[in-house]
């Protein structure tokens, strides 16, 4: 489904140090910005029926029935630079991605596509 990096499962886990034990790491997709999906990520405590569930470097990781095609082979890493630092999805179902690296379009939801915020 999803992989995660040892760089961004660490700051996940750290993360989850702070929000509380027993929490795992939704990760989504919804309609909107400028290329027509936006990525999501939130905790979460418990799955879903539908929820597809990996575990991976020591993160359950859920993602829904509507994200996971979209989602399909995705890598979330974690860059920590000069520029910046912050979560990044690597999605080889993305046929063009926004500059904000927020949004992409898999060729089939071009028309929902809207200004980024």
């Amino acid at each position: 489904m999803v992989n995660i990096t040892s760089s961004a499962a660490s700051k996940v886990q750290e993360l989850i140090q702070r929000e509380g034990e027993g929490q795992a790491l939704r990760v989504y997709v919804a309609g909107g910005g400028c290329s027509g999906l936006n990525y999501g990520m939130a905790f979460d405590e418990d799955a879903e029926a539908d929820d597809h569930v990996v575990e991976m470097e020591g993160v359950k990781i859920l993602v829904d029935s509507y994200s996971a095609p979209y989602l399909k082979g995705a890598e979330i890493d974690y860059v920590d630079g000069l520029m910046g630092s912050g979560f990044t999805i690597h999605n080889p179902n993305a046929t063009s991605t926004c500059s904000c690296g927020h949004s992409f379009d898999t060729g089939s939801n071009a028309s929902t596509a809207r200004s980024c915020r």
